[in-house]
């Protein structure tokens, strides 16, 4: 009997350690790994904005400089006007007209243009008043002119302009006259209002 009874715990045994061995496989078996998300590109660092550049200053002149042009264009000058401009302007005063001239020994209209914008604002104008106009200017309106725009008339009654100027302030312009030489005039003057054409600033 005793036997039988060890017999029977001997299975017991046996399928208790099976069925134990069983569940333990399936708890064992691998589980899914979950794919880990690939890491973020860091963003690239924002370029720094290069430093504006800086404007030339603008030189300061003396007051008597000032008063000298001033007196010199019939106009009142400050700081604020472009007195490179003046200057330049200064020094072709009283030249005698030369048709197809460019030097203080004889100058006509386009060439004093063009000699003094040369030197001013370092742009090279065509040499004929016409193509000045047609090729290196935006036309405007004669309320809108500031220093340095340019003036163009006609003397006949049609066809391209005949003459040019710079234009100053307050009216006044420089230009290279037939019978007086570079000199200032006015563009209120009854001459210039009959043959006024245009009016054009650089490109």
């Amino acid at each position: 009997m005793k036997r039988i009874v060890y017999i029977i715990y001997i299975c017991i045994a046996v399928w208790s350690f099976s069925s134990c061995s069983i569940q333990f496989q399936a708890t064992s078996q691998k589980r899914p790994v979950a794919k880990s998300q690939p890491a973020a590109k860091p963003k690239p660092a924002a370029k720094p904005k290069p430093a504006p550049k800086k404007q030339p200053a603008r030189p300061v002149y003396s007051e008597q400089t000032l008063a000298n042009l001033s007196r010199q264009f019939g106009v009142r000058l400050t700081q604020a006007d472009n007195i490179a401009l003046y200057q330049a302007c200064s020094g072709w005063l009283g030249v005698k007209y030369r048709y197809g001239g460019l030097s203080k020994n004889g100058v006509d209209c386009s060439g004093l243009t063009l000699q003094i914008y040369q030197r001013v604002y370092r742009k090279k104008l065509e040499r004929s008043t016409a193509n000045i106009l047609r090729k290196n200017c935006i036309q405007i309106k004669q309320n809108s002119l500031r220093e340095g725009d340019l003036v163009f008339f006609r003397t006949a009654k049609s066809g391209p302009p005949s003459h040019v100027g710079i234009y100053l302030k307050n009216g006044k312009f420089i230009h290279a006259s037939t019978s007086r030489g570079v000199m200032v005039s006015s563009l209120s003057e009854p001459y210039f209002i009959r043959n006024w054409l245009a009016a054009g600033r650089v490109k």
